[in-house]
């Protein structure tokens, strides 16, 4: 049934809210079992602890009751499984840090952790920012949130296919799904846990940290095109 592809149950939510020239950007995890209550309490606390006006609150509470919403809609859904390792990529900016980088994941692993992939990962590469693991573990869950509204949407199709063919067992290549076809093509039947030598730059991280003056340009960048 349909679910986050991961050990805990944990959705990635995303505010982008602006009310009078004020803007509040944030992105975390919700576990989709706590009371709605919550919700309430976080926007309160959140509003407190970042000193913005309590216009916000309401604002906050909606946007998560909307994803909320959104995820709950697909709950109890087929979905079209079996063993797969698709590409997932990062390319983040956090603060004065910009990481890049791409690797397999088995999106069928109940068992997996995002958060502690991102601990890791932040220590192998010497990422000293606090901030950049959540980052990182949000950025995971919501390549693997689209990954299972499309495995849903392709269980739908392939047993409708199957009732009006009647033997045919006919699954549609999704985006993600042939990005990752695409990638299998490149390493061969014959798939090695040892990457080639003249893999190695395409899966290589990168991790930058950019000067005050070089964050202030992005920033004012950013905020040009938010306009």
């Amino acid at each position: 049934k349909f679910r986050m592809p991961t050990s805990e149950n944990l959705i990635p939510i995303r505010l982008d809210i602006e009310i009078e020239g004020q803007r509040l950007k944030d992105a975390f995890t919700w576990n989709v079992n706590d009371p709605d209550s919550e919700i309430h309490v976080f926007a309160r606390r959140t509003v407190k602890d970042m000193k913005y006006p309590t216009t916000f609150i309401s604002q906050i509470v909606q946007s998560i009751q909307a994803q909320l919403t959104e995820f709950r809609s697909f709950e109890g859904q087929e979905m079209n499984t079996g063993e797969r390792l698709l590409p997932l990529k990062l390319d983040l900016r956090v603060n004065k840090t910009v990481i890049k980088d791409q690797f397999l994941w088995d999106v069928n692993n109940l068992d997996s952790d995002p958060e502690e992939f991102a601990r890791s990962l932040c220590k192998d590469l010497e990422i000293e920012d606090p901030e950049v693991g959540p980052a990182i573990a949000v950025a995971i869950r919501e390549q693997l949130y689209e990954i299972t509204i499309q495995n849903v949407t392709s269980g739908r199709e392939t047993r409708i296919t199957k009732k009006a063919r009647r033997g045919f067992d006919f699954i549609p290549t999704s985006k993600v799904g042939g990005t990752a076809l695409d990638l299998m093509k490149r390493f061969g039947n014959k798939i090695s846990v040892l990457r080639r030598r003249k893999e190695w730059d395409f899966y290589e991280p990168i991790v930058d940290v950019l000067s005050k003056e070089e964050v202030e340009a992005l920033d004012a960048r950013e905020e040009r095109n938010a306009r």
